[in-house]
């Protein structure tokens, strides 16, 4: 068998990128396919119909996983590939449904060459991946490893009061517990990298070692609100003037910690909001990704500390923790056999990480796991401007095969 020979089907896969999009496409050519919507529903009947062509044997678990297996020779645990056919709304049309496109695309291209694998290969479609309709994300993954509790997820609500549970039911995607994951020789995913850094240094996969760490707080600052313009500066007590203080420290710490470090103050809400009216309240948000984990406990520390500093104009400032994640590393040599088959192919290629949450990062916990990216187009993602060019998909489509194919040979 000559690994280095054996491509996919290019106009096959764009086919059938094409015709997921049609579940839920928008006007500006994007995807709103919200998890277990009706769009969702026709994606998965559709994921399910093509399975089943195959000879595929398709089971679906509690969460509404699907699992579409090929069946080996030999029983051993399968080789995953998969990933979400979930969207935001006014989403792009590639963002999760690529990586279980791609394992249905393996799959078809054994079956071409008359391939019978040694071991069951299983397409896998995890539920909600984006929780855009029911909170949190990775809903499903994190149930399968143990992060979220099965009785509370069933409970969360859409914002028409609809549980996820009702849900599950109402497109008639409720399994067996029986079928969760539970072993498997490998997971592979792939997914768009929804940022800008292989398209700016014209690569073409990226192989991707870890899911960074990260801390996210809510800071208030509190002050007192007084008349904006009988009061003297220096009898004030201004807790926006405190927080832009606070934001420059922490702008000058962070940026001495790593230059790979990343941090966003993605929301700020100052009070009561009146142009008249010294601010006594400002509460924001700041949350610090990195694959060192001792960068970002030097970042916890900081925010920590910050009722220490000095440059509060008399305000008290209090950090909460929201949430905090380690960071996941993938399985070393599943990470070496992506490069592998890259170089293996010509294709250009680099070692990195990935900022945002998968489902790849949960399953890692009990499933060996590796994820590789493509290219996105100007770095964007979760928007219908979303791209990622054919020829990148299906560069990353043939890495997958090929490293199906040295899973195969081991």
């Amino acid at each position: 068998m000559q690994k280095q020979k054996l491509l996919i089907n290019r106009e096959r896969l764009m086919n059938e990128l094409e015709r997921f999009a049609d579940f839920g496409r928008t006007e500006k050519n994007g995807v709103t396919r919200l998890a277990l919507t009706d769009e969702d529903r026709h994606a998965r009947d559709y994921f399910r119909a093509c399975c089943e062509e195959l000879g595929m044997d398709v089971k679906i678990d509690d969460m509404g996983c699907m699992y579409a297996t090929l069946e080996g020779t030999e029983k051993k645990p399968p080789i995953l590939i998969g990933s979400h056919l979930d969207s935001v709304k006014k989403g792009g049309r590639f963002d999760g449904v690529l990586g279980v496109v791609a394992g249905l695309e393996v799959v078809r291209t054994l079956v071409d060459h008359n391939i019978k694998p040694k071991i069951p290969i299983t397409v896998v479609n995890f539920t909600n991946e984006e929780g855009a309709r029911f909170e949190p994300s990775m809903m499903a993954s994190g149930v399968l490893a143990g992060k979220f509790t099965k009785s509370v997820m069933m409970q969360k609500q859409d914002s028409e009061g609809i549980t996820f549970g009702e849900a599950l039911k109402a497109i008639g995607y409720e399994g067996n517990v029986e079928n969760r994951l539970k072993e498997a020789t490998a997971l592979l995913e792939l997914h768009i990298e929804q940022g800008p850094i292989l398209e700016s240094e014209a690569l073409s996969i990226g192989v991707v070692e870890c899911v960074v760490g990260m801390a996210c707080y809510e800071i208030e600052v509190t002050g007192e609100s007084n008349h904006a313009g009988t009061t003297p500066m220096n009898m004030r007590k201004d807790a926006l003037f405190a927080t832009n203080n606070l934001i420059n420290e922490i702008r000058k710490y962070f940026g001495s910690l790593d230059k790979d470090l990343v941090y966003t103050i993605g929301r700020i809400n100052v009070y009561p909001s009146i142009h008249t009216v010294i601010p006594n309240k400002v509460v924001f948000t700041l949350e610090a990704r990195h694959k060192d984990m001792d960068i970002v406990n030097d970042v916890k520390n900081f925010v920590e500390g910050l009722s220490n500093l000095e440059m509060n104009e008399g305000c008290e400032i209090e950090a909460t923790k929201l949430w905090e994640r380690d960071t996941v590393w993938f399985k070393p040599e599943l990470c070496n056999l992506i490069e592998q088959s890259a170089k293996s192919l010509g294709y250009t290629h680099k070692r990195m990480v990935s900022g945002a949450g998968h489902d790849a990062q949960f399953i890692a916990s009990y499933i060996p796991t590796t994820m590789l990216f493509v290219p996105s187009k100007n770095g964007k993602s979760h928007c219908e401007e979303e791209l990622t060019t054919l020829e990148e998909c299906e560069k990353g489509v043939n890495v997958v095969l090929n490293t199906v194919i040295s899973l195969l040979s081991q």
